[in-house]
């Protein structure tokens, strides 16, 4: 198999690696082989042991590979963690008086416009990702190529994030013996899997649960408008279950899978659990120590959304996605917080290969990975990392934008 022929995604989480292989068909793409172990050496989403992430790499790749069939040397990963930072800008420019029209170029001279901001030396752009153009003072354009105007104007809505854990993220792939083909935000990637263009122009907070961190973002009008990285995740519930119950961290993720749940009213009287010295205890026990951290979660959440101008005029829906999502209760404790619809987001039908390694939120942002590396390949836009240029420049990300939509 010819090595275009095929993309590999890998979500580097807190507590679980998945490796996802694909291959292409035309304009869509079959799931041929997936990996996926419990992940060592990270801690709220950032990198604190190279070996440690490498190995955990080398291995989930390896079980991909034998299940594909395939050898992978280039990946596309995503990128997450607390040091992930976003802003609003724009940036407008004078439209040429001998023609008045406006061309590509004017498009990317106008994203860089936009994308001229003070940036620290430890920080560097991941995305630059256009919200909407304005053409002498006419607002919601999608494509203003070709159009006659004096002015044009764009928002954008820029991520950046620190060099240093973005090295360490390269650094660890490199090491496991592959090359980084592209770097994505996590929960980019996840809305790519789990959400409809629909639900992206119509408004819509996606809440990104894993292990460490839960991200979240907002779409409006079809274009990301906020996002935030939250440092506390189902490990926080699943460390709230040992502490409470003076058990081992490993027995209490397996009651939090086996017997959690958010809401006692979801409860049936006779639900017990066992606990590994006291005997059979109440279900009621497990939910009244897991209901409070999740309310707690969930209702910073809502604060950090109700910050953003964005979220204030989005107020459609509530997707919940990702490995800490599952469980029982939480899309309802989640309706009576934001007073909003909220569904489990999961990989979308459009991916072939789905039924045969299920389609649960855990896969979201590898299937997200396939969906972006798919359309970088026909593109042939990705930038290729090797352990000293972290980023592509922000030139090269504009153009990546703006060849995608023009």
């Amino acid at each position: 198999m010819k090595e275009k022929e095929f993309i590999v995604g890998l979500d580097i989480g807190t507590t679980k690696i998945c490796a996802m292989i694909g291959k292409r068909d035309d304009d869509k793409i079959k799931i041929i082989g997936t990996g996926l172990t419990p992940s060592n050496g990270l801690r709220k989403g950032i990198i604190i042991d190279l070996k440690s992430t490498s190995d955990s790499i080398e291995r989930v790749v390896e079980k991909a590979e034998a299940a594909s069939g395939v050898e992978v040397t280039k990946i596309f990963t995503g990128i997450a963690g607390g040091h992930i930072k976003g802003l609003n800008s724009q940036g407008i420019i004078e439209i040429s008086k001998s023609s008045r029209e406006i061309t590509k170029k004017d498009v990317e001279r106008v994203i860089k416009s936009a994308s001229t901001v003070a940036m620290p030396t430890d920080r560097e752009v991941i995305h630059t990702i256009p919200r909407e153009f304005i053409i002498d003072n006419q607002d919601g354009v999608d494509d203003p190529v070709g159009m006659s105007a004096s002015q044009l104007k764009v928002r954008v809505y820029i991520i950046t994030g620190a060099v240093a854990s973005a090295q360490n993220i390269i650094k660890s792939i490199n090491k496991a013996g592959f090359e980084v083909e592209d770097v994505v935000l996590g929960p980019l990637a996840s809305g790519e899997a789990v959400l409809s263009a629909e639900e992206k122009r119509r408004g819509v907070l996606l809440v990104d649960m894993g292990g460490g961190t839960t991200d979240m973002i907002i779409f409006r009008g079809g274009a990301v408008c906020h996002s935030e990285v939250l440092a506390i995740g189902g490990n926080h519930v699943t460390n709230d279950i040992a502490v409470g119950l003076r058990i081992q961290f490993d027995k209490a993720e397996e009651l939090k899978k086996a017997h959690g749940c958010a809401l006692p009213s979801l409860l049936r009287r006779d639900e017990f659990f066992e606990h590994p010295h006291r005997g059979r205890l109440p279900s009621s026990l497990l939910c009244e120590i897991i209901g409070p951290r999740i309310e707690e979660l969930l209702t910073i959440v809502k604060r950090e959304s109700e910050g953003s101008s964005s979220y204030r005029s989005m107020s459609e829906e509530v997707v919940l996605t990702g490995g800490a999502s599952l469980l029982m209760g939480l899309p309802e404790m989640a309706e009576q917080i934001f007073k909003l619809p909220v569904r489990i987001g999961v990989p979308n039908k459009k991916i072939m290969g789905l039924e045969n390694i299920g389609d649960g939120p855990i896969y979201a942002t590898a299937v997200g990975l396939l969906h972006y590396g798919l359309s970088s390949r026909r593109k042939e836009k990705a930038a290729k990392f090797g352990g000293r240029n972290l980023f592509s420049k922000v030139a090269l990300r504009m153009k990546e934008w703006i060849d995608e939509y023009f």
